[in-house]
């Protein structure tokens, strides 16, 4: 049976931990996940479903910055497994990020593998997820990093932390949807329902009894800490009547700054304090989508949490007092929103360069295969879904991971000539764009970098297909942001835009639809770091690519030898 965490389980763990006072420093932490079939209802309906430890979300991790994780996977469900640690920087540990046939092969069915890392350095709010096929719709957890003990926040402490993963829940397994996908060269059926912590909320069938409470006391701040678990959507999040302070994204921190509404692209984290300053009751907290794609189809429904004062009214049946969300399409909210952002101190940005890339991001549809049947070519006017990156579209190993080959010199794995800028240079956010340039290249190309490296990526959103927001996620680093804007991007006006004093820092960029972003790293992690999308059906059709960041001088700038338990192909 579905083990049930309630957020009041949430909310004591992370209590205890950050007023402990007999927390030890530079601790390592050592745990189990396994990796099984889990009976869990939803919209009425039974499935079977992986999880960690038979929990739906995954178990909640709570650490301090500078503390090591020693988290032990035993795979006991049907289909091979990888967990990637979203946004720790693996600083010499790529063997431990989890991205399948990238930095590890998978862990098969009957196997385990230790994932061993510290995170030093960042504080706020991670996460823990799948990295193999669809299995993070249901293979998911929260990784909160407290500062170092006796450290306090840059803000008042908060009364409690709480964790909110937004999800997505199909009524059928994920991993079935994909495959139909990929056999059908079609778009996947979209999901039925999204959840806060796994529930989907009262305003769907089957779902009120279950519905994740959020209790506050009149006067007490909360830290929410909100992440968007979620396979292929954006989401809007808000809570009726009451302020959201922003306070930190993607584990830093950032200059505080009040809104009613925020909005995180699947990958994305945001800390925000809300204060229990409205008179007693029950209020909703809701999530749905942003949908910047336009004729795409999307869930258009809404998932809700309550939040319940403690003195509030009790057993009246009144429902909550109901939430206001932007329109599914407000890309201007969006924008405002992200143009918020700023960095709590001084950043240390990269000014001078030594790589300077444009990438261009987008879909694309192939030609149906003189082979194939209809009925694997339903795409638009018998064509098949695919994705790229500067006209490369993604194509995985098989035999070895990247970092593998790489690391024991095995050839014929991969290439490095991932091109610098795109191959043809077009109106890029034009309405008029060439069929020619819908059917990328296919490949495994990476573009090598010197340890050490300072650089810059412009990220170009494309309207071949459409045009959409792209949540771009890069593995093994945190980056600045230092621009973003519509159209065409142009170096001679638009560099007068960058933020080099305090641009956010973040893992997960939205590069806005029909627009572009600008981002900027120091190199100074060695290892194959892949960069893709973070909508999942655009990284089945090949919507990333991936750095291969070379080694530096001395021990402490290369990549530590592979784990004796590392998996095999």
């Amino acid at each position: 049976m579905e083990i049930i965490k309630s957020s009041l389980c949430f909310i004591s763990f992370a209590v205890l931990l950050l007023f402990n006072p007999m927390a030890e420093a530079n601790k390592a932490h050592h745990h189990e996940f396994i990796i099984q079939a889990t009976k869990v209802k939803r919209l009425c309906e039974t499935h079977n479903s992986i999880t960690v430890n038979g929990m739906f979300p995954g178990p909640q991790l709570v650490i301090n910055n500078g503390d090591t994780l020693v988290v032990k996977v035993i795979n006991r469900a049907r289909y091979n497994v990888t967990i990637h640690w979203h946004g720790v920087r693996q600083m010499r540990t790529g063997w431990a990020d989890g991205p399948e046939f990238v930095t590890q092969c998978p862990i098969r069915p009957g196997s385990s593998y230790t994932y061993r890392f510290t995170i030093q350095g960042q504080e706020g709010t991670l996460w823990w997820h799948a990295h193999s096929s669809w299995l993070r719709a249901t293979v998911y957890g929260s990784l909160l990093v407290l500062p170092p003990v006796g450290s306090p926040y840059p803000f008042p402490t908060p009364h409690r932390n709480v964790p909110l993963l937004l999800g997505e829940w199909w009524d059928a397994n994920p991993v079935d949807v994909l495959r139909e996908s990929i056999r059908t060269g079609a778009a996947p059926n979209i999901s039925d329902a999204y959840t806060i912590n796994g529930q989907p909320g009262d305003l769907y069938k089957c779902s009120s009894q279950d519905t994740t409470i959020v209790p506050i006391n009149v006067g007490e701040t909360i830290l929410l800490r909100v992440i968007n678990s979620a396979l292929n959507q954006p989401l809007f999040f808000t809570v009726a009547n009451h302020k959201l302070t922003v306070v930190g994204a993607d584990a830093s921190y950032l200059k505080p700054f009040t809104t009613n509404v925020i909005v995180l692209g699947p990958g994305q984290t945001t800390d925000v304090l809300i204060t229990g300053d409205q008179p007693p009751n029950r209020y909703y907290m809701a999530a749905r989508a942003y949908q910047s794609a336009q004729n795409a189809p999307f869930g258009n429904t809404t998932t809700t949490a309550i939040l319940q004062y403690k003195s509030a009214p009790c057993c009246s049946g009144a429902k909550p007092i109901m939430h206001l969300l932007p329109a599914y399409n407000d890309t201007n909210i969006v924008t405002r929103f992200s143009q918020s952002f700023r960095s709590l101190r001084k950043a240390e940005v990269p000014t001078e360069l030594d790589e300077n890339l444009f990438i261009t991001i987008g879909l694309g549809l192939n030609n149906c295969p003189k082979n194939f049947r209809t009925r694997r070519c339903q795409g638009p006017s018998r064509t098949r879904f695919t994705a790229s990156m500067n006209n490369v579209s993604f194509s995985l190993p098989s035999n070895y991971s990247l970092l593998q080959a790489h690391h024991h010199s095995i050839p014929g794995v991969f290439t490095t000539d991932f091109p610098a800028k795109p191959p043809v240079k077009f109106d890029y956010t034009g309405g008029n764009i060439s069929q020619s340039l819908y059917q990328p290249d296919r490949g495994t190309k990476l573009y090598k970098l010197k340890y050490g490296s300072r650089v810059q990526i412009v990220l170009q959103d494309t309207g071949i297909v459409t045009p959409e927001n792209h949540p771009i996620h890069l593995h093994g680093y945190d980056f600045y942001i230092v621009a973003e804007g519509f159209g065409n991007f142009d170096p001679k006006t638009d560099t007068a835009k960058f933020n080099i004093e305090d641009p956010p820092l973040r893992n997960t960029v939205g590069v806005p639809v029909n627009g572009w972003a600008v981002i900027r790293f120091v190199a100074d992690n060695p290892g194959v770091w892949i960069m893709h999308c973070h909508l999942d059906a655009h990284i089945s059709w090949g919507l990333a690519m991936a750095f291969l960041v070379e080694n530096g001088k001395g021990l402490l700038e290369k990549i530590e030898e592979p784990p004796a338990d590392l998996p095999v192909c």
